[in-house]
């Protein structure tokens, strides 16, 4: 269900798929964060995502005006992986609230692999 914020005029749907790109970019531009993974992880293998396709690693879901955010993201080797994860929820908060005026009630980080640099 897409986002909606109504007012005196009228009102404002925001689609799911603009609110998972503003939650990619977000995310991309976190320190530790390699890249998103794809949201399907069968069979073990992770699909690590090009920055254009980013939204595909994020799912969100929109109820009563709350919006959760799932990311499925790839963390580089030797970061701790807690405060990589902390970076991502509060940067992605921030941006998602600030650009859409809704609230943010989870954002789940999803380690799907660590990449080790060659």
């Amino acid at each position: 269900m897409p986002g909606k914020l109504n007012n005196d005029i009228g009102s404002v749907v925001i689609d799911d798929h603009v609110l998972a790109s503003i939650a990619g970019s977000a995310a991309m531009e976190c320190y530790g964060l390699v890249g998103m993974a794809a949201k399907s992880t069968a069979g073990g293998l992770v699909e690590l995502l090009k920055r254009e396709q980013s939204s595909k690693g994020v799912k969100v879901q929109t109820d009563n005006h709350e919006i959760t955010i799932d990311l499925f993201v790839i963390v580089e080797f030797g970061t701790r992986i807690s405060v990589v994860a902390n970076n991502i929820i509060e940067k992605v908060k921030y941006n998602i609230e600030h650009l859409s005026g809704m609230k943010v009630k989870k954002v789940n980080i999803h380690v799907q692999g660590v990449r080790v640099e060659k």
